[in-house]
């Protein structure tokens, strides 16, 4: 039987073991982005057996991640559908992997309606690639960096505690000057890297800082997503700096590989649909794409 609740900073402790058990690169599943993004989302977690139950909630209309973790998910996956058809609502997976759809198929069939969801297939680069932006693609990468290097007395720092003040003051300036194409969602993102902010040290947080004159130019936030993949969560840094985005980017990755010598991919996460977000990525070149579907289950 599933016992839901909505999610604290307990369910960390029960939470990463299973997340780690997974070994997924996709973005959905670490404790980070659950917990950070629980203002928009509004997620009820349980546990049953070896495998996490999270059920979000978005614009009123609840729905099911991946039963992620360890042991059958065959029994697992029925008291899900039992669970919605108890409480009145369609029984909908979201966020699914290419990795678990097959499992999704061989459990229901023909009754196993698919869609893809472009809008939220997550990105990941070679972490070595981004160190180094090697190569002819990256060229106009190192360019920015180059001008940057040579108009800016810079540095590049860990965020720790003390620094979160002078990064929320960064983050009200970068919105209040931001474009219009860069407000789709912006409230629902400003509540989560406010929350990461809060509780940057209880979540075991990874972050990073670029220094220009002495301020905040631009800063970056992530944590382990797997075995051997890096989740950046936040990114943001004053596009009016030229070569700001590509600087925090290359700096954060290679201190990221400095602490986590395991890590071989970032994930950089999905683009929401925005075509100028989308774009920025693809101009990196992704190396993979984490593949995410919907899957609703007919009746039968």
């Amino acid at each position: 039987m599933i016992e839901l609740h909505p999610v604290t900073l307990d369910d960390k402790l029960w939470i990463d073991p299973i997340v780690l058990a997974e070994n997924s690169p996709s973005a959905d599943y670490n404790f980070g982005n659950i917990f950070l993004w629980d203002g928009t989302y509004r997620q009820q977690v349980g546990r049953l057996g070896g495998r996490m139950i999270a059920m979000p909630c978005y614009e009123g209309r609840p729905f099911f991640a991946w039963p992620i973790g360890t042991g059958d998910v065959v029994p697992v996956l029925d008291e899900m559908r039992a669970y919605a058809a108890g409480q009145g609502f369609p029984f909908v997976l979201r966020g699914v992997t290419a990795d678990h759809l097959p499992l999704a198929r061989a459990v229901w069939g023909e009754r196993c309606a698919v869609t893809p969801e472009r809008d939220l297939w997550d990105y990941l680069y070679a972490a070595e690639k981004l160190d180094t932006l090697a190569g002819k693609h990256l060229h106009g990468k190192r360019n920015h960096i180059h001008r940057f290097e040579q108009e800016n007395d810079w540095r590049f720092s860990p965020l720790t505690a003390a620094d979160i003040p002078a990064c929320r003051a960064m983050l009200d300036s970068w919105i209040a000057a931001c474009g219009e194409d860069e407000r789709d969602g912006i409230d629902e993102e400003y509540r989560a890297i406010q929350r990461a902010f809060q509780y940057y040290e209880p979540l075991g947080l990874d972050g990073g800082i670029l220094w220009t004159d002495g301020q905040v130019a631009a800063f970056s936030i992530g944590e382990m997503a797997s075995a051997d993949t890096f989740d950046a969560h936040f990114e943001k840094a004053y596009s009016h700096i030229n070569g700001a985005y590509p600087m925090i980017n290359r700096e954060f990755v290679r201190y990221i590989r400095s602490i986590h010598p395991q890590v071989q991919w970032i994930n950089r996460e999905d683009d929401t649909g925005r075509p100028s977000l989308r774009q920025s990525k693809l101009t990196y070149h992704p190396d993979r794409m984490v593949e995410k579907y919907r899957v609703e289950v007919q009746d039968g």
